[in-house]
């Protein structure tokens, strides 16, 4: 399979896209170990590699046709190139933010960009910045600069936030692990002193709302908006929570939708890291070697298998195109599930 990949990409590069006379080459396989999936995934359908050649693909988000903005283009973080890299069928792949995530001098460790990205009610774009340890917000009409939504709490800086999701009330849950600190956990900046998940209310105010974590990472919001997901990339206790969001924004206690004991049954090891939520409420979780299809149960119904690492991913297009962004590829599959 490495060797077909290669063979497939050998010319392709950040920046470049193969000729949309041709196919794109593919990658990997839909493993269906549920009936359920079926519905959810084309039997015919296929991973498709739309470009190469990064260093670290995060946080891909697909931007709709907005009354500030011409959208339907793809945006998406390279976290050691702090960039963030735009995406169209017709002109490939071009920079489209850079520096996004550290606008410091020198060096800031190995990942200093921007990592998850949303799109809030306003159109705006809501970024995770590594190196800057802070959650931005910026119009995507060029109007106005990039401002600061929030860069610390109770007076502490952040680690490296994440990954991030808008609320449609105009607050905003992101998650703070040290992946983005030059030296990790054990960097001698850390200022807080665990990993927690916190919420930015609309007037600005802080508040964690999840403090018990190792390693939060991933994080969604159901379709209804009662419940925050946040998924842990701690190989040593790999789970997706499930917490109940009350009136006043906090969660109640958590409660595990998925963990180890599932991964075992499948031979798979490892952590989780970014996800998404489908209109029917399934998780799209990406963890080990590719897209983990869970049902709200909790049900492991597939697995959009790419074979390596695999960072995150994005409803785009109609919304049934899903966008995965995994190691140094931007993917995606056709699905009859539709996201929201």
């Amino acid at each position: 399979m490495k060797a077909f990949v290669l063979t497939c990409l050998i010319t392709a590069s950040v920046g470049q896209i193969l000729a949309q006379t041709t196919p794109y080459p593919t990658i990997g396989q839909v493993v269906r170990l549920d009936p359920r999936i079926d519905k959810l995934i084309p039997k015919d359908a296929q991973i498709e590699v739309l470009a190469s050649g990064f260093v670290w693909t995060e946080g891909p988000i697909w931007v709709k046709n907005h009354d500030a903005v011409a959208g339907n283009f793809l945006l998406f973080s390279d976290v050691p190139q702090n960039t963030i890299f735009k995406w169209t069928e017709k002109e490939g792949v071009t920079p489209f933010l850079k520096p996004s995530g550290y606008t410091g001098t020198g060096v800031y460790g190995d990942e200093p960009g921007s990592n998850g990205l949303t799109i809030d009610r306003k159109g705006q774009l809501i970024a995770c910045e590594h190196g800057d340890r802070r959650v931005t917000a910026m119009p995507l009409d060029g109007i106005g600069g990039k401002r600061t939504l929030a860069d610390n709490y109770n007076g502490k800086r952040f680690n490296s936030p994440n990954d991030v999701i808008a609320h449609s009330n105009g607050s905003y849950y992101f998650t703070d692990p040290p992946y983005g600190m030059p030296k990790k956990e054990k960097d001698p900046t850390r200022e807080t002193e665990g990993f927690g998940v916190y919420r930015i209310a609309q007037n600005g105010t802080v508040s964690m709302v999840v403090g018990d974590l190792t390693r939060p990472n991933g994080i969604a919001l159901s379709p209804d908006e009662k419940t925050l997901y946040v998924a842990q990339s701690d190989p040593s206790r790999p789970v997706i929570m499930a917490y109940a969001v009350q009136p006043d924004g906090s969660v109640s206690k958590g409660r595990v939708v998925f963990g180890a004991d599932g991964l075992k049954k499948q031979n798979l090891e490892g952590g989780f890291d970014g996800m998404k939520v489908d209109r029917e409420g399934n998780l799209w979780a990406t963890g080990p070697g590719g897209v983990l299809v869970i049902s709200p149960a909790g049900d492991f119904l597939g697995h959009i298998k790419i074979g390596g690492a695999t960072a995150n991913c994005a409803w785009g297009d109609d919304g049934s195109m899903l966008y995965i962004t995994a190691d140094m590829y931007l993917c995606r599959i056709k699905t009859t599930a539709k996201g929201w």
